[in-house]
């Protein structure tokens, strides 16, 4: 029986696995995802995670303590440099553990295990929680303030929409009284330009002679009567 035994020693002796652990958590820090077997994987979370935390205080002390690790000079640079900015607002879970079927030769479990930070086609916006209901039996007091509630939002609802209505129509009258009013406007200039138009014409006009007035025949009626006694005298005298 296993009580009690929390280490997997994957057949391996300490110094063996102890080597193997510290270059597959080199490889993925540089590389930044690895395939190996579920169980290597997981031993692999446990050594690895420690790290990365330690790598968020940048200090001689915990490069010293994770070169005691790695024993790789250039997975400490990666790690203290780049790695430790991404994963600075993470408060640990680090790494993730993706199952791809079982080996060919032996049928082991294989799987891809990699950091989280830097998997962009997983990294999606944090969803809003849904807030949790529970079920059961409401009283009917519940129920009925919430129906009441229900008509009053509906009741609200229907008078903001008749007052909107209502708004609407009288700025609509509003602006075809206005618009009246500008058209009456209108009408009423050009009618004076009009007339002013047609006065100033008159003004710039020549006078027109008066035709003369023919005298009356009373006039032609005397001249007549003096022509006969002027003929009268002249023939009496030629008789003499």
């Amino acid at each position: 029986m296993r009580h009690g035994k929390k280490i997997n020693h994957l057949s391996r002796t300490t110094s063996h696995r102890k080597a193997m652990l510290s270059n597959m958590a080199s490889s993925l820090i540089m590389h930044k995802r690895i395939v190996t077997t579920v169980a290597k994987a997981k031993a692999l979370r446990k050594y690895v995670e420690p790290l990365i935390t330690r790598a968020k205080e940048d200090s001689t002390h915990s490069r010293r303590m994770v070169f005691r690790y790695l024993q790789n000079k250039e997975s400490v640079q990666e790690l203290f440099n780049d790695v430790s900015e991404r994963v600075m607002e993470r408060a640990g879970g680090y790494t993730r553990i993706l199952r791809t079927g079982n080996r060919l030769g032996d049928n082991a479990s294989m799987c891809v295990i990699e950091l989280v930070d830097y998997n962009e086609s997983m990294l999606t916006e944090a969803k809003p929680q849904k807030s949790k209901t529970r079920r059961g039996r409401r009283s009917k007091t519940a129920a009925t303030a919430a129906t009441t509630a229900a008509v009053a939002e509906e009741v609200v609802t229907a008078e903001t929409v008749e007052e909107a209505d209502v708004e609407e129509a009288t700025q609509d009258d509003v602006e075809e009284t206005e618009a009246v009013a500008a058209a009456d406007e209108v009408q009423q200039e050009v009618e004076a330009e009009a007339e002013a138009s047609e006065e100033a014409a008159a003004e710039e006009a020549p006078a027109v002679e008066e035709p003369a007035v023919e005298e009356p025949a009373a006039e032609s009626e005397a001249e007549t009567a003096e022509e006969s006694e002027d003929s009268a005298e002249e023939s009496s005298q030629e008789e003499e």
